[in-house]
């Protein structure tokens, strides 16, 4: 059976992504600095449970999840390449340096298909608006505030969403939404950082 183009797409992305912790496991076990046996069975661990991106086999949201995937390991693996590099490591540098590039191609599939766009984002919406306390919550206590921050300025401003027009009054509410999430983290971030302040000044007086 002759496999279309997006089942081609995705299982080309999931065997370069493969290749990434192939590489890493590799020189991890060549350097001779790690237990290989707990790496082992966290990636048995991490492979038995399983995930879902909750991508719903839409291929655009496939493209919204992978393009906030691609950023965060952009910025992960590019600060371990500079701590490598710093650390007197040029090869884990440079590693982790060809990892980082980045692939990123919802923004010409946004341009082309602002139908699409749209509905996507109203699926985003509708369940943000239903659960946005909770969400935010969510990322205050287990997300880097810094990183989720950045990862969404980044993409809304590449993929140009708060210049966007012609979309549908679904598409027009879902782009008020993920156009204000940063701004709303950025919030979180300041009131536990003016928490953690204040629980300083207060342990040293106790």
């Amino acid at each position: 059976m002759r496999a279309d183009v997006w089942t081609v797409w995705t299982r080309a992305w999931t065997a370069e992504e493969n290749r990434h912790g192939d590489l890493l496991k590799t020189y991890l076990y060549l350097s001779g600095r790690v237990d290989m046996l707990m790496i082992e069975k966290t990636v048995q661990y991490l492979i038995g449970a399983g995930m879902d991106p909750g991508t719903e086999n839409n291929p655009y949201l496939g493209y919204v999840y992978t393009s906030f995937q691609e950023r965060a390991t952009f910025l992960s693996h590019g600060n371990t390449a500079k701590l490598a590099k710093e650390g007197g490591d040029p090869v884990l540098a440079r590693i982790c340096g060809t990892i980082a590039s980045e692939r990123e191609a919802a923004r010409e599939r946004l341009r082309q298909d602002r139908r699409e766009a749209s509905r996507v984002g109203s699926h985003r919406s509708n369940g943000g608006h239903r659960r946005h306390d909770e969400e935010e919550d969510h990322h205050a206590r287990s997300l880097d505030p810094m990183i989720t921050r950045n990862i969404l300025e980044f993409l809304i401003g590449r993929w140009g969403l708060e210049k966007l027009e012609g979309m549908s009054g679904e598409g027009r509410r879902a782009q008020e939404f993920v156009c204000g999430l940063a701004p709303r983290i950025r919030k979180l971030q300041e009131r536990a950082d003016e928490r953690a302040r204040k629980m300083e000044a207060f342990c040293s007086q106790v």
